[in-house]
């Protein structure tokens, strides 16, 4: 029994140590690479890992992703409120952090890929929106007082796919970065039934700030933590990269 024993104990640990390469592997090659130019057989050689291995913990890339969600859009609304350098009302957290995720997938193409596989994928999408919705309910709840958590839970599904969408489609000289924040704004925060007023000056506040230094800083910040939860070093000594080559 003590012999059975130790050879679970083994087992399980073996597993959790090819867990952990299999997702350090997949942070630094989606991000070097994009999502969808990574390919499974780039990630098992990459981890050190046999292809049984790899579909016995997570079946297939996309259950790399809930992983990676966990990461990226947990303390989301904090990130915001740190790179602002501001004490923000919630409902200003929330703008300045989807105007941070646009900001972050319009700059580099590798992020667009892997934020939109997220918005896309059965069961990463389910992460998000169940995450969201607990977000939604404590930043939404006086402006829509008889709604429930699982109202917000329902409402964030139509507003991730906005969020898809605009990130989906690239800015240009007719459609500006200010124009698509602007636009994602207007709309969610009436689907969420803020006053026009308010809204107004939410998005006067978000056009005042340097979006793009402030998605720089949270993609150093997201870079980090996923280097901390996966173990692995950054490339370069941990030197700061810009949106435009974000690589680890």
């Amino acid at each position: 029994d003590v012999y059975k024993r130790q050879i679970v104990i083994a087992r399980r640990y073996d597993s959790a140590e090819a867990k952990k390469r299999i997702l350090a592997a997949c942070v630094r090659l989606f991000l070097d690479k994009g999502y969808n130019d990574t390919t499974v057989a780039e990630i098992v050689k990459a981890a050190g890992v046999s292809n049984s291995t790899f579909q016995n913990i997570f079946r297939t890339k996309d259950g790399v992703l809930v992983e990676l969600c966990e990461v990226m859009f947990s303390g989301q609304f904090g990130a915001a409120r740190r790179t602002s350098g501001m004490d923000l009302p919630p409902v200003y957290a929330y703008a300045v952090e989807t105007a941070i995720q646009l900001t972050l997938t319009e700059r580099n193409e590798n992020l667009r890929d892997i934020y939109i596989e997220a918005y896309t994928s059965p069961t990463a999408s389910e992460y998000i929106f169940r995450n969201m919705a607990e977000e939604l309910y404590q930043i939404f709840h006086d402006y829509q007082p008889g709604s429930t958590q699982s109202d917000f839970y329902e409402m964030e599904i139509g507003s991730a796919g906005m969020m898809r969408a605009f990130m989906t489609r690239h800015c240009d000289v007719y459609f500006a970065l200010d124009r698509k924040i602007c636009c994602f704004l207007s709309m969610s925060l009436s689907a969420y039934h803020v006053p026009l007023e308010e809204q107004e000056k939410i998005m006067s506040f978000v056009s005042g700030l340097d979006i793009i230094k402030s998605a720089e800083r949270v993609v150093q910040e997201l870079i980090q933590a996923l280097a901390m939860r996966f173990e692995f070093k950054l490339g370069s000594a941990g030197k700061e990269k810009s949106l435009d080559g974000v690589l680890v």
